[in-house]
């Protein structure tokens, strides 16, 4: 998708920091953080929203809990405790058009989030 920011980040064609990539994700620094490590993690393949998740692209998900999992011990915060983030649709806070999650933590994560 050529007008798509994510898509552009993982080609390489907008710089961004990354902390992890593999064949299936990257994972950069929250340009905007709202907590001490906010990372969002993205697929390399441009899936719109989870509205488009589907019997061919389902997988991903679980890779991207598992990597989550895997930065959030790196990032020392596992044992105390993070948040995983999708965000879909206009109304539910997705501001880029392409499947992302965010994963937070560092500090106390408050409920109803807003």
């Amino acid at each position: 998708m050529t007008d798509c920011i994510f898509c552009k980040i993982v080609s390489g064609g907008i710089p961004a920091s990354l902390v992890y990539q593999d064949d299936r994700v990257i994972a950069i620094d929250d340009i905007d953080p709202k907590a001490p490590v906010h990372i969002l993690i993205i697929p390399r393949e441009h899936i719109a929203s989870a509205n488009e998740l589907d019997d061919n692209n389902k997988d991903i998900v679980s890779h991207i809990f598992m990597v989550a999992a895997k930065l959030a011990k790196t990032k020392g915060i596992a044992q105390r405790g993070y948040r995983v983030i999708n965000n879909c649709g206009v109304e539910g806070g997705q501001s880029v058009a392409h499947i992302h999650f965010h994963l937070m933590g560092g500090r106390s994560m408050t409920w109803p989030p807003g």
